[in-house]
């Protein structure tokens, strides 16, 4: 099957779905299970935050798929991985701060409960786009699993992302949590979010392919998650 129009090249950290682009737009397919159902939330998120938040337009949409404008930048895990642990998780902290402050009823979910706030659903540097010069992000992807929720969860999967997939620079994570500004919940609490996210995502995985690596894979991530002290100890 052909990703969109010639010249279009796969784009890399891409897992769930299918993205190609050609430096000037992105054509996202959606796989798995609910692809219908969350290529309508990305499709009205990005409509409803273009111009609150660093976001991609919305070109074009058709059932399975959506094509985006291309916004600038590296994606933020290549330059943590490039020894900028600081800056790229101060840049998370402070755009979360700013996400957590749109009204939660853009969400689409119905009241929003005292203290709610529009979760990202997979907030993290897997997920934003940042100028490497300035550290300054100019794209903040991904939003169709955003949902009325508690300001937890991002902040707390931003944290997880790092751990599992970064440990080399989880020794600044104080960053990202100076930077959000906000009280930060205990340690128990992150870690409950964390283990309620991979609960969710091997949930996924199984509706997508019961039996499959997915649901192993995210099984094992939810035990290595469980016996995570607060403070990570130094990379393995």
């Amino acid at each position: 099957m052909s990703d969109g129009p010639s010249g279009l090249r796969p784009l890399p950290h891409g897992y769930t779905n299918r993205t190609a682009g050609d430096g000037t737009v992105v054509v996202k397919r959606y796989e798995g299970p609910d692809a219908e159902e969350r290529r309508r939330r990305e499709h009205r998120l990005l409509s409803l935050l273009h111009g609150l938040l660093p976001v991609p337009p919305v070109l074009g949409t058709e059932p399975g798929a959506i094509t985006l404008g291309h916004l600038p930048g590296v994606p933020a895990q290549d330059l943590l991985d490039a020894g900028h642990g600081a800056q790229v998780l101060a840049a998370c902290g402070r755009v979360l701060r700013r996400l957590q402050a749109v009204d939660p009823g853009v969400a689409g979910d119905g009241p929003a409960p005292p203290g709610s706030v529009l979760a990202h659903g997979d907030f993290g540097p897997n997920n934003l786009l940042l100028d490497p010069a300035t550290f300054a992000v100019t794209g903040l992807l991904d939003w169709e699993f955003a949902h009325l929720g508690e300001p937890v969860e991002d902040l707390a999967w931003c944290e997880w992302i790092v751990r599992m997939h970064h440990p080399a620079r989880a020794g600044a994570l104080h960053h990202l949590f100076d930077a959000y500004g906000q009280p930060v919940p205990p340690w128990p609490r992150r870690r409950t979010a964390m283990l309620a996210r991979c609960a969710r995502l091997e949930e996924f995985c199984r509706r997508g392919d019961l039996g499959g690596p997915g649901v192993r894979q995210w099984q094992e991530r939810g035990r290595l998650t469980a016996g995570w002290p607060e403070q990570p100890g130094p990379p393995s």
